[in-house]
């Protein structure tokens, strides 16, 4: 690859915070296809157009199904790529956890508030009695 083709990224001391950077900078890589191929990797770019394809597919109305036959993407993949067109952004399920995902509280069972006896239990006219081993 030509190194002369290569785009240069703006310096970071032209914005006044690195989102602003970050965002033109993201511009340039997008309008560059020498550096989209010098930066992705063939798997990358093939998950990236597949991920595009199921955004259309979901546009035009398609099911979960019929997109993940076409595209072989699970349906796992179809949801969190139609969470992120709904919200208008992507967001890891890490970053889900941090604020929508509730913790589990653990309830105790039908059985917690019993005492448990020691010893085998031997059954007698006057009820379970409980002996040492």
């Amino acid at each position: 690859m030509d190194k002369s083709k290569i785009i240069i990224l703006p310096s970071i001391g032209n914005y006044s915070s690195r989102k602003e950077w970050e965002d033109a900078c993201w511009l340039k890589i997008v309008t560059s296809k020498e550096l989209l191929k010098l930066l992705l990797t063939p798997n990358e770019r093939h998950s990236l157009v597949k991920r595009a394809a199921a955004v259309e597919g979901l546009v035009a109305g398609k099911s979960y199904k019929q997109i993940g036959n076409e595209l072989w993407l699970s349906p796992q993949t179809i949801s969190c790529i139609n969470k992120a067109l709904k919200e208008s952004g992507y967001r890891s399920y890490k970053e889900r956890s941090k604020t929508e995902r509730k913790k589990r509280v653990y309830t105790p069972g039908p059985n917690s508030n019993k005492i448990k006896h020691r010893g085998r239990s031997v059954r007698t006219k006057y009820g379970t009695v409980y002996l040492p081993y």
